[in-house]
């Protein structure tokens, strides 16, 4: 059995400018273009694409939703932007538990490879190493707090030693204070 369409009400099919009225109230007219179609949706409904003029939404399109409802005027029911064929849009969301596993087994895979990579004998890749090892030789536990955060000796502030800072001043400005 199939079914026949549902007759559509001219009026929606020429609601551009009812359209064009809704879109101002959510964006700069600037931001709309020309009349790029409409698509007939159930009940009656016709959803009503202008082109985007948005640099940052190429291939997207304003879209107005209107109806007619029991012997009135056509009426807006949604205005939004919606992305056409071949838009940018973002990526299916993911959950967090899948993308860690995935990038744990990526680490893994990594780890084979280099693994694989390490068994031959490659001098050249041991210097690199000694030499990036040198400049860590000064640094050891001591030089870090329980949580791993570097230890700043006292006075120390953002690399500069506050208890060199000139405070000569600040106690003449106080004596000065005082003999009011």
């Amino acid at each position: 059995m199939t079914s026949t369409p549902e007759p559509v009400d001219e009026r929606l099919l020429n609601a551009h400018d009812l359209a064009r009225a809704a879109l101002r109230e959510i964006t700069p007219d600037a931001t709309v273009g020309d009349v790029a179609g409409h698509t007939v949706e159930e009940g009656g409904v016709v959803s009503l694409r202008f082109h985007n003029r948005l640099a940052a939404y190429p291939g997207w399109f304003w879209t107005v939703s209107v109806a007619v409802v029991e012997d009135a005027e056509p009426t807006v029911l949604e205005v939004e932007l919606l992305p056409g064929e071949g838009a940018l849009v973002a990526p299916d969301w993911v959950p967090w538990a899948v993308r860690l596993a995935d990038y744990q087994a990526a680490q893994a895979a990594l780890a084979e490879t280099a693994d694989v990579d390490d068994s031959g004998d490659d001098e050249d890749d041991d210097d690199e190493d000694d030499d990036e090892l040198s400049d860590l030789d000064d640094v050891d536990a001591d030089d870090f707090d329980e949580d791993g955060s570097p230890i700043l000796h006292a006075g120390d502030l953002d690399g500069v030693d506050i208890d060199e800072l000139d405070d000569t001043e600040d106690d003449d400005s106080d004596e000065d204070d005082d003999t009011v």
